[in-house]
């Protein structure tokens, strides 16, 4: 079986510059990781974060709202953290909090902690579910920052630009 196609990045040799795809050190660079595995870490990290996110959703259904916030919470703390891999976590809080995204990375953050008071303090299902949009919707935004463009078009489509 031949080792070229897209998702080889070791066999791409020079055609894929490390600032492509990681534009500082890893935090998990003592670990002397290639970029494929610091791609799959990243990746791994997506996924178990999305589980972990689902489980306490499903859990939010059941009506356990506490362990609903508390699952749903270190699922988005454990994607964040797959950024490490291919960033460094220094990097990644100098990119959230440039002008440019400060906005969107402060209501992604304060909705991560409105989940924990709509669920320990209010007891509140249904303001927990708007959180959770409310927190999409930022991280939504934050990420259509880095794409040029992206954000203009999204408004243009919606309606708003």
């Amino acid at each position: 079986m031949s080792n070229k196609g897209w998702l080889n990045l070791e066999s791409a040799g020079n055609l894929v510059p490390d600032t492509q795809f990681f534009e500082g050190d890893s935090a998990f660079k003592f670990l002397g990781l290639t970029r494929t595995q610091r791609l799959y870490g990243f990746v791994g990290c997506l996924i178990v974060g999305f589980a972990l996110s689902l489980l306490g959703s499903i859990l939010l259904f059941l009506g356990q709202l506490g362990s609903f916030a508390v699952l749903y919470t270190i699922g988005i703390l454990v994607a964040l953290a797959g950024t490490g891999f291919l960033l460094g976590f220094v990097t990644q809080i100098k990119l959230m909090f440039k002008p440019v995204r400060v906005i969107a990375t402060v209501a992604f953050l304060a909705s991560i902690a409105l989940v924990f008071v709509g669920a320990f303090v209010i007891r509140n299902e249904v303001l927990c579910i708007v959180f959770v949009i409310v927190e999409y919707l930022a991280y939504t935004w934050y990420c259509l920052s880095y794409i040029p463009y992206a954000r203009s078009a999204v408004l243009k489509v919606v309606g708003l630009g």
